[in-house]
């Protein structure tokens, strides 16, 4: 038994969704697809599909088995392209789990640029704001902003996040300005619906005080950007990344406010499982988000 083969076998038929489709691409016999998929689950001991008389669908193993496949004979093909060649040309596929928000508006021209330079890299993107489990949806790594808890996961931190409290001139000229915490009681507040606490924001004094600042939810979304759209159309004060917003205050349609406090500060970071081997593709392009995300950001300049 080949088990490359059948394992290369095994990948076709779940991208082309049928025995016969990934007959085709591999320009064999079905019963030979057929027959390779037969020992491959002879020789793991489990099924790998749920099988109908009009479809195949990947058990929970059988998909978690598909995503080992493609990263490791991804990595098999590195190894040859690295003995091969001069220069180890990068080839195969990056599956990354993004931040809807940071990945949208920031990503997109490093992942560009990084193409660039390696043509032969294959990216599989997911933007989502949700904590994705790497290792069972099959990632290479993920872009995290947030506190790491301890996990057998490796951390490389990218860039500071700062949030920064800012309203619309159009607001504060009817609302007022707020000079102190605990008068953004008084005022509209537009806030992080994911938070687990989003009726207070933690801010820290001139003389470190953390302060539990009670607000009144105004409005309510899971997107920084639908929030700041609507703190530039003067609904309200809002309190998110200055990655979000520093566009808008740069040309004065948000200006920041209580200046005199500390908001939350956390981390971007490039994470990854902690295995024996680290693809070749995934140290470059972690290295290469490391050196493009060095010094300060540039969308912190404006505050």
């Amino acid at each position: 038994m080949d088990r490359f083969e059948n394992m290369r076998t095994f990948i076709r038929v779940v991208e082309a969704g049928s025995i016969s489709g990934a007959a085709d691409r591999l320009n064999v016999a079905k019963s030979a697809v057929s027959r390779r998929l037969k020992e491959l689950e002879i020789h793991l001991g489990v099924e790998l599909f749920h099988r109908t008389t009009r479809q195949m669908n990947l058990t929970d193993t059988g998909r978690a088995f598909y995503h080992q496949c493609v990263r490791l004979l991804d990595d098999i093909l590195e190894v040859e392209l690295a003995t091969s060649q001069a220069h180890g040309t990068l080839k195969g596929s990056l599956k990354v789990a993004l931040p809807s928000s940071f990945g949208l508006m920031h990503m997109g021209p490093v992942i560009n640029a990084f193409l660039k330079e390696h043509p032969q890299i294959e990216f599989d993107l997911d933007f989502n704001d949700r904590e994705v489990d790497l290792m069972k949806e099959g990632f290479d790594l993920a872009i995290r902003i947030a506190k790491l808890a301890d996990s057998s996961l490796i951390a490389r931190r990218l860039a500071p996040i700062r949030t920064v409290i800012c309203a619309s001139p159009d607001y504060l000229e009817r609302m007022g300005t707020p000079q102190a915490a605990d008068e953004l009681i008084e005022h509209q507040c537009l806030v992080y619906s994911l938070l687990r606490d989003f009726e207070h924001w933690h801010l820290t004094d001139a003389k470190g005080n953390t302060i539990k600042t009670k607000i009144r939810p105004y409005l309510k979304a899971s997107t920084g950007e639908f929030m700041r759209d609507t703190a530039v159309e003067g609904m309200g004060i809002v309190l998110v990344p200055s990655f979000i917003v520093y566009k808008e205050i740069e040309s004065g349609a948000l200006i920041p406010i209580l200046k005199d406090y500390q908001t939350p500060r956390i981390d971007a970071h490039a994470i990854y499982p902690q295995t024996r081997h680290l693809s070749q593709r995934v140290r470059a392009f972690v290295d290469f988000l490391v050196k493009r995300f060095e010094g300060t950001p540039y969308w912190d300049l404006c505050l």
